[in-house]
């Protein structure tokens, strides 16, 4: 029998159905489409921690396009993660940069030290125009994108740096800071850190009161190092989309820093993202329990050779030679992502890499250029184009619009008031 009739038939139907004569696209030239279109905004950079550390915020002699080359092995720091080069091949349309001062400082001395970071990363943004935008608002996120820059906003990262004082709060806003980490490593006169023992069993009223203000000002609260219960008070009063920073799910990995699966359905509600965060510790459950075996036997030749630290030094080397130490992955980041997404959706979820606070190690995630990585991941998985353009961008766009139209709804609110206390 001739096979012409069917060589017409299918002639006919590719002529009828293009797409079908066309290969799909490839994971890659998915995520490049998706990058191509809205750009990565990250929740959470930490240059202006490195620049207090490296260089006690002298930026002289200091180049922001490639820092390659800021390894200081005496003081025991690799290079910065962070550059306008990396961010460029990064696909890195905006940038929250961390304005993270320790909760080891005193309240004042915390106010001081954060206006200073404040200080020196707008100095660095000021100091490159021709990349960089400073950005206070979702509108001047959508210009800096239109004019090819990276759109750079300003969160704190941990509430002692308000000096439990809501007028200091307000001043933090008017200096340009867009969120703030409601506390960091430890707890403070307000709220309950996750990875500290609990003070005040969630949020005091004066914490939650930190938290309507913030909303009121259209200031983002960010949930990401606080407790559970802080995160559950937190949600009890917001009444606008509120954000985890730098986080993952705890349901992947069980570090405290993560949230819990109860948490994320009360945030599909209150309409709100996390961020997920690439700190290997929180990435990887098997990284997590390797730390926490490690530090258990720390403590346990301390105890036996209190005498002899050498030995200690010895023992623990010995334990880390026949225990290899696992390695966080892409894979791994992205399965943070699938479960926030098969949990509460795709809708909910973006990127806080933590680059250059922490997130060293994961393997195919060296620095802030390796964001398409990750992105390929998604697309391998069956992200759509859609999606992936959800989680590198809009979410977080729809989220701060929605902060700035709930505070422009309640712009003729007072102030909430509260004493001040020396």
């Amino acid at each position: 029998m001739s096979r012409r009739p069917w060589f017409a038939l299918s002639v006919a139907v590719l002529a009828c159905c293009p797409a079908l004569a066309q290969a799909a696209p490839s994971p890659e030239q998915v995520a490049a489409a998706a990058l191509a279109k809205a750009p990565v905004w990250d929740g959470h950079n930490d240059v202006p921690e490195q620049l207090r550390e490296r260089r006690q915020d002298i930026l002289a002699g200091f180049d922001f396009a490639d820092t390659l080359n800021t390894a200081d092995a005496a003081n025991g720091k690799d290079a910065m993660q962070t550059d306008l080069a990396r961010l460029r091949k990064g696909k890195v349309g905006a940038q929250f940069w961390s304005v993270f001062v320790p909760a080891t400082l005193s309240e004042q001395q915390a106010v001081q030290a954060t206006i200073e970071q404040i200080d020196v990363m707008k100095r660095i943004i000021a100091g490159h125009p021709d990349q960089m935008m400073y950005a206070t608002s979702s509108a001047d996120v959508e210009a800096a994108r239109k004019a090819g820059k990276i759109a750079s906003l300003l969160g704190m990262e941990g509430g002692h740096s308000i000096g439990s004082s809501l007028a200091v709060l307000r001043q933090m806003y008017a200096l340009g800071a867009r969120y703030m980490t409601l506390t960091h490593f430890k707890a403070n006169g307000w709220a309950d850190s996750a990875t500290d023992a609990p003070v005040h069993d969630g949020m005091t009223e004066f914490g939650k009161d930190v938290v309507r203000e913030m909303q009121r000002l259209g200031m983002l609260v960010d949930l990401s190092h606080v407790s559970a219960r802080t995160m559950a008070d937190a949600l009890d009063v917001a009444r606008a989309p509120v954000i985890f920073s730098h986080s993952g799910a705890m349901a992947v990995d069980s570090h405290p820093r993560n949230v819990p699966d109860d948490i994320l359905d009360r945030l599909k509600a209150n309409g709100g993202i996390v961020m997920v965060n690439f700190y290997p510790a929180y990435v990887s459950e098997q990284v997590h329990q390797w730390k926490a075996a490690r530090a258990g036997e720390a403590t346990r030749l301390g105890i036996l050779h209190p005498d002899a630290p050498d030995k200690v030094s010895a023992g623990l080397a010995a334990w880390e030679n026949d225990h290899a130490k696992p390695v966080a992955s892409v894979s791994q980041i992205a399965d943070h992502v699938d479960h926030i997404v098969k949990r509460i959706g795709a809708d909910h979820v973006g990127l806080g890499g933590d680059f250059d606070g922490g997130s060293v190690g994961v393997a195919g995630m060296p620095d802030v250029s390796a964001y398409p990585a990750l992105f390929t991941e998604l697309a391998r998985r069956g992200y759509s184009q859609a999606d992936l353009e959800k989680i590198s961008s809009r979410n977080m766009l729809r989220v701060l619009k929605a902060a700035e139209a709930y505070a422009a709804a309640h712009r003729a609110d007072p102030p909430i008031e509260s004493p001040t206390t020396f």
